[in-house]
């Protein structure tokens, strides 16, 4: 997930060296997330059982009894989904052209929880949190998937006494687990938006994934998965880096990136020095990124997320997909982006054409390819407003 259409930069404004890991740990400002630890392990697809699982979560509006919805980030998104960047929050929110006050999802009007997803690295239980030893989990940390993800969540509803959701919203891996919620649960779901998001993870997209991984595990720092009490600048944050790099072009279009860049080389440095060769734009467009990203996600949970996002198919173990789909009872809204190269408008399609409750997949028409469910929010709210009136 990136985090929005900006310039690319000409001087860097972070730090030279990054912490082992960007994620948020206990004793950390809090800023607006909430928390609730289960009183009992969570039981795995695997066969295990994780301990003292804790979830962290934001809310808006008030709780009446039936006017919550739930919204689900994507890969390197968290609960902030609206809000400034600020004590506890390295960004700003991600949806904050459709949720909040006087906004499509009018926080006058709902209940708004936007959890941190199991194996994050925001306030969630994941592998840079303490384990019951009080050590980093680090590779200790399971295998999980898309179903437990979405068992934790349920949890968590069940603690703030949410019996069914109004609306459940995602997009990319939180539409992942926002069909599931649907497949899943379908007596606890009212309406549903998925966005650029599959029935299952394509073999393009784990291929995609498979350089990402092995960046990041191949990297000296990563120490298997046991860096996170490492000093500054030990961490695997070249191979997240480099991870980051791929992943952001996929996000975005061959066209745009065109357009934007061209061949520019990036100002004050020169390609074509045989001595000491710059940038071009675009290359340092992708650092950028990768630099915003170390220092404020986790190796490990990148890697266990996409692990669980490679691991995601609502059919298996339920027939066909459209018998697992046609288990989903909410009137249900699919949206997707032509120009998204990473999650093709056909995956949309085919969730629109399988879901009972669903009309035509809405199309954005939009030049940012896969990003464009986090940056064309006008589009995305004329896509919604009908589902919630």
């Amino acid at each position: 997930m990136a985090d929005g259409p900006g310039p690319p930069p000409e001087t860097d404004t972070v730090p030279v060296l990054p912490p082992a890991t960007g994620a948020w740990r206990e004793g950390d400002p809090a800023g607006g997330r909430r928390f609730v630890t289960l009183p009992d392990p969570l039981p795995l697809e695997t066969g295990a059982a994780l301990p003292d699982v804790t979830v962290a979560y934001e809310t808006w509006g008030t709780f009446d009894g039936s006017n919550a919805v739930l919204v689900l980030h994507a890969l390197t998104g968290d609960s902030h989904v609206v809000g400034p960047a600020g004590q506890g929050h390295p960004t700003a929110g991600w949806w904050a052209g459709l949720v909040g006050p006087g906004q499509v999802v009018d926080t006058d009007r709902w209940f708004v929880v936007a959890p941190n997803v199991l194996g994050g690295c925001q306030g969630t239980t994941g592998p840079a949190s303490a384990a019951p030893d009080g050590r980093p989990w680090g590779s200790r940390f399971p295998r999980t998937s898309v179903r437990d993800q979405v068992a934790l969540e349920v949890r968590l509803a069940d603690q703030l006494g949410i019996s069914s959701w109004a609306a459940v919203l995602g997009g990319s891996m939180g539409g992942m687990r926002a069909v599931e919620w649907a497949v899943t649960h379908p007596d606890r779901v009212e309406r549903l938006m998925l966005v650029a998001c599959p029935a299952a993870a394509s073999a393009d997209q784990i291929a995609w994934a498979s350089p990402q991984l092995a960046a990041i595990r191949e990297d000296p720092n990563w120490c298997d998965g046991d860096y996170h009490d490492r000093g500054r600048g030990q961490g695997p944050h070249v191979g997240l880096g480099v991870a980051r790099r791929i992943a952001h072009a996929t996000y975005r279009t061959a066209e745009e990136l065109d357009l934007r860049f061209g061949r520019r080389p990036q100002p004050g440095e020169d390609p074509y020095d045989a001595a000491h060769p710059g940038r071009f734009a675009v290359e340092s467009y992708l650092d950028h990124h990768a630099e915003k990203l170390v220092h404020r996600f986790d190796a490990g949970s990148y890697v266990a997320l996409t692990a669980a996002m490679n691991g995601h198919d609502v059919s298996r173990g339920r027939g066909s997909l459209a018998d697992a789909l046609g288990r989903i009872t909410a009137r249900t809204v699919v949206a997707g982006a032509t120009s998204d190269r990473l999650y093709p408008l056909s995956q949309q399609e085919q969730l629109a054409d399988l879901i009972p409750g669903s009309g035509p997949v809405e199309v954005i028409e939009s030049p940012y390819g896969h990003d464009s469910f986090l940056i064309e929010s006008r589009r995305l709210g004329q896509i919604l407003s009908p589902l919630l009136e």
